[in-house]
């Protein structure tokens, strides 16, 4: 072999080994594409709003009344404003647009470069973490507009956001890991079917005091319950310390489950690649 082939070979061989640019600036990337993606995929996050307000506005047209001429000082506009909000934010994120990228192959070639595997799945929870806020924003626009008040003031606004974004993101480690095991982009989009039940068997509508029976029951054994009893604290009672361990606790066990079948389909993923 001649010097000039061995100069080529080197050549060649440094061109096959791209440089690691490490773990933040791989989520970074990674969650940036998906945020690029946003606009052109508005059809994936629309819909959850206008369900949300659709519901919001409805739901205190015909119950607001009734449920306020039990006296009290009830505010059921405040009370339904958490109920919109996980209308709004759950089952939101970038799983549909990684179907896309199996699909296509783009996840396969960008699985043959340095990135870091876990980085793939953190960017895309970056930018649904963003997006979830985001979405939270019009619907607490109508709550201000039609007269509802946070207690806990600008503070308390900030961590009502918070919450119900990390609920967002515990949530769609169930579409990620049904995208990545199965890359079938009907069987994603079906995942926010599994909350309606969830969100049906809680106070979503009505006090937990006022419920009976087998659905007081379930409604216990519900995190949504927790979850929304933390998010009304915020709004109507201050800083009950006791209902947002509650809540922070639902997202907790939520989020261990999902992101426990997220990561290992994303194992399962890699070794089939």
């Amino acid at each position: 072999m001649s010097t000039s082939d061995v100069v080529l070979a080197e050549r060649s061989s440094n061109a096959l080994h791209a440089k690691p640019a490490g773990f933040r600036r791989d989520v970074v990337s990674i969650a940036g594409r998906a945020l690029r993606g946003v606009p052109r995929d508005l059809e994936a996050v629309m819909p959850p709003v206008f369900i949300a307000v659709f519901f919001f506005i409805v739901n205190i047209a015909t119950l607001s009344r009734l449920t306020q001429s039990a006296g009290g000082g009830f505010d059921y506009k405040a009370f339904q404003m958490p109920t919109a909000i996980l209308l709004g934010v759950t089952g939101v994120s970038r799983a549909p647009a990684l179907v896309l990228d199996v699909q296509n192959g783009y996840l396969d070639r960008l699985l043959m470069t340095p990135i870091r595997r876990f980085a793939i799945l953190l960017g895309h929870m970056v930018a649904d973490v963003a997006v979830a806020m985001a979405l939270t924003v019009p619907i607490l626009g109508l709550g201000f507009a039609i007269g509802v008040r946070f207690e806990t003031g600008v503070l308390g606004v900030l961590a009502f956001i918070l919450l119900a974004a990390l609920w967002s993101l515990a949530f769609s480690g169930f579409g990620y890991a049904i995208a990545l095991k199965t890359g079938n982009p009907a069987a994603v989009n079906s995942t926010f079917l599994l909350f309606f039940p969830f969100l049906f068997l809680t106070s979503s509508y009505v006090p937990r005091s006022q419920l009976s029976g087998w659905l007081d029951t379930v409604a216990g054994l519900n995190p949504v319950t927790y979850l929304l009893e933390g998010l009304r604290s915020i709004v109507s009672s201050g800083w009950e310390w006791g209902d947002l361990g509650k809540a922070a606790l639902a997202i907790a066990l939520l989020g261990t489950l999902s992101m426990t079948m997220c990561f290992a389909a994303l194992r399962g993923r890699i070794k089939r690649g």
